[in-house]
């Protein structure tokens, strides 16, 4: 059985990353965790001696917090009447990555679904805070959702790649798995910059195609481009349904996030996109 924590502030945008994800595990037994953390505001004060009345604000919050979980499970039972699907309500003082990790830990999840903004998120910014986050530090393959994004049967998959990982199982299973799973076509696609492959990117790369042997797949390859350019690029030429991204500390996934801010990046992504990370405890199988 599939074990998915689907995080939620309650907004649209959780709503919608919570639908995508009972419909793309639709055809799998799965236990989803459906999580809401709070934090109140005193919380954050340091060296505060907490009263009475604010004790009192946080039993309100956590019972808000509970109140507002049932609400959504009774939602989505409404919604999805799917036998194979079971869940679990989480509500917990902490803040998001913490219990993110603990959970990820304690339940061996296999999958976190989540929105790219919160509730709060100004439309002009491509991913939250926390979705970024928890790219950086949740050792559990991420699946980030856009805003208002429907789902839709996932025919071909952006895979973009520097050959500068030595792919593992651990990081491929769960590509080669979904390319199954939906008969999806993997688009791998490559940024260079005028120079050869190294020796060791050589043989990255025919380590990929034995791992996609089986599966139906293209390899792209691009001059001169930022890789944000390349990825936005192919997919207004191409109708991609997912993207796949490896957060390889050596590779180009950090400079894309970590190095830059959101908006300086100018990535305007507008499918779902799945990030695995390189040291990944998890295997997932479809």
């Amino acid at each position: 059985m599939k074990k998915i924590l689907l995080p939620t502030d309650f907004s649209e945008n959780s709503w919608n990353a919570i639908k995508y994800a009972l419909q793309f595990f639709k055809d799998e037994a799965c236990k989803f965790y459906i999580l809401n953390t709070y934090t109140p505001i005193v919380y954050h004060v340091e060296h505060v001696v907490l009263s009475p009345s604010q004790f009192g604000l946080v039993d309100v919050i956590k019972e808000s917090s509970i109140n507002g979980l049932d609400s959504l499970i009774k939602q989505i039972e409404r919604a999805f009447k799917n036998p194979k699907h079971e869940f679990e309500k989480v509500s917990s003082f902490n803040t998001l990555i913490l219990e993110i990790k603990e959970l990820v830990k304690e339940k061996d999840i296999d999958f976190v679904v989540m929105g790219t903004k919160g509730a709060t998120g100004a439309k002009e910014v491509l991913f939250g805070s926390n979705t970024v986050q928890v790219f950086k530090h949740i050792k559990c393959p991420v699946l980030a959702v856009p805003d208002s994004f429907e789902f839709e049967k996932i025919h071909d998959i952006l895979f973009p790649t520097d050959y500068e990982i030595n792919y593992q199982d651990q990081q491929i299973n769960p590509i080669v798995e979904i390319a199954k799973l939906f008969t999806s076509r993997i688009n791998v696609l490559h940024v260079s910059y005028g120079t050869d492959l190294l020796d060791e990117q050589e043989q990255n790369k025919e380590k990929l195609e034995v791992y996609f042997k089986n599966i139906a797949h293209l390899s792209h390859n691009v001059s001169n481009q930022e890789i944000t350019e390349a990825i936005n690029s192919f997919q207004q030429k191409a109708r991609i349904n997912l993207l796949i991204m490896i957060n390889n500390k050596h590779s180009f996934f950090e400079n894309l996030f970590f190095k830059w801010t959101v908006n300086q990046i100018g990535f305007h992504l507008n499918i779902p996109f799945l990030v695995i990370p390189s040291d990944s405890k998890n295997v997932i199988h479809i």
